[in-house]
């Protein structure tokens, strides 16, 4: 007699096998599909030894508990899957089948910034290539609108258009319009974001009524931010990144002194609470700057005092230790109020005004974060634009 995935077996007793486990929601990421379940109640003779996720295409993984991530799948195929269990005395038999599932490229997210248009627009971080244009903004996010991000889930708040002490999300691996998710405390416009897997911080800032509140929302849920604690200066024009436990915030432009400033703050995610000095950025001009991270580097790039003046240096922190930045390279042309994210691997930075040609720009630059050196075209966003914000579905927090 043949079993499930060809598994034979001279003790097999129907009565001694396990029933079969019950099947839960398929989820997909890139190239591969997590598949939950739950433990059958009656387990047979033995203890279960194994699960086994066996896709429509025969591709099979063995796990010892729910949920089981098979990988090595096709990006942009439909999956559904089927689980059995398997002890001592052999397997018993399929679950029903899961949903569908359809993995998709790690995609960064980019929202179309003083340009206006209200729109959104993504490009895969596997392969370099141009962005896309989808959906719909609710608000206008015009002058640096805050962007955090979970693996599914980005969140974009603030800007100077209106009603932009709103926040909204969308589901990144789709190509849906924003959604409501919930307020501010005020309206507030060029600042950052940065987040882990579960909360979204933001260190907020407002030229017309300056403030160093930090606020924070919990990513998975929709509802009004919460009080985090303050920042260490009045400031606006901030850049942030960020590990799974700890978020740096460049300060930009402080109010009181007034002036740029090299400060790089840090605020421990998990928990509440006033920020901390974590060091120097190499230079001071990091007005409107670009923040992105892996897991262990949480990097700062391009900066100005303006439109027409920028400057194109990458700095890095080493984040599980405080200290000054060093000196990554350059990127290919210094760049004001770009937006930027990242992937495991590549640091993006994208639009912005360049020195160079005392305009707006389309153009993609990247990093190979785990190295150093100087940036490299990836590709063109849909159109030119500057004060833009961006998110990823797998940035350094989520690492």
């Amino acid at each position: 007699m043949r079993f499930p995935a060809g598994f034979i077996s001279a003790s097999f007793d129907p009565l001694k096998n396990p029933d079969a486990p019950t099947i839960g929601e398929a989820t997909a990421g890139d190239g591969n599909v997590s598949v939950a379940f739950t433990a059958p109640a009656n387990v047979g003779g033995s203890a279960i030894t194994a699960y086994y996720a066996v896709a429509n295409t025969g591709t099979t993984v063995s796990g010892a508990s729910s949920p089981i991530s098979v990988t090595g799948l096709t990006n942009d195929t439909p999956y559904t899957f089927q689980v059995w269990a398997l002890n001592g005395y052999g397997p018993g038999p399929f679950s029903g089948a899961s949903n569908s599932a359809t993995p998709v490229a790690t995609r960064a997210i980019n929202n179309s910034g003083d340009v206006g248009g209200g729109y959104y627009t993504y490009f895969t971080m596997s392969s370099p290539g141009n962005a896309t244009t989808f959906g719909s903004l609710l608000y206008d996010r015009s002058q640096f609108a805050g962007g955090v991000s979970s693996a599914t889930r980005g969140v974009f708040a603030g800007g100077s258009g209106s009603g932009v002490s709103n926040m909204e999300y969308i589901t990144i691996l789709t190509n849906g319009n924003g959604t409501s998710f919930g307020s501010l405390s005020s309206s507030f416009f060029q600042f950052s974001g940065a987040s882990n897997s579960t909360r979204g911080i933001w260190f907020l800032a407002n030229q017309s009524s300056p403030t160093d509140l930090i606020q924070y929302i919990t990513i998975a849920s929709t509802g009004s931010s919460t009080s985090f604690g303050t920042s260490l200066g009045q400031n606006r024009g901030s850049g942030s990144g960020a590990n799974s436990t700890r978020a740096l915030c460049a300060l930009g432009f402080l109010e009181s002194p007034f002036g740029q400033t090299n400060t790089v703050q840090y605020v421990t995610i998990a928990t509440t609470g006033n920020a901390s000095d974590f060091g120097d950025l190499t230079t001071a001009e990091r007005y409107k700057t670009a923040g992105f991270s892996s897991s262990t580097r949480v990097f700062f790039g391009a900066g100005g005092g303006g439109t027409g003046s920028a400057f194109n240096v990458i700095d890095y922190f080493t984040v599980a230790t405080t200290g000054n930045a060093t000196d990554f390279g350059d990127l290919n042309a210094g760049l004001n109020a770009p937006a930027s994210t990242s992937s495991s691997v590549y640091g993006f930075v994208m639009g912005g005004y360049s020195s160079v040609t005392g305009a707006m720009t389309s153009s993609i630059q990247y990093i190979t974060m785990s190295s150093s050196g100087n940036s490299s075209s990836w590709g063109s966003l849909s159109a030119a634009q500057y004060d833009n914000e961006a998110c990823s579905s797998a940035h350094g927090g989520l690492q």
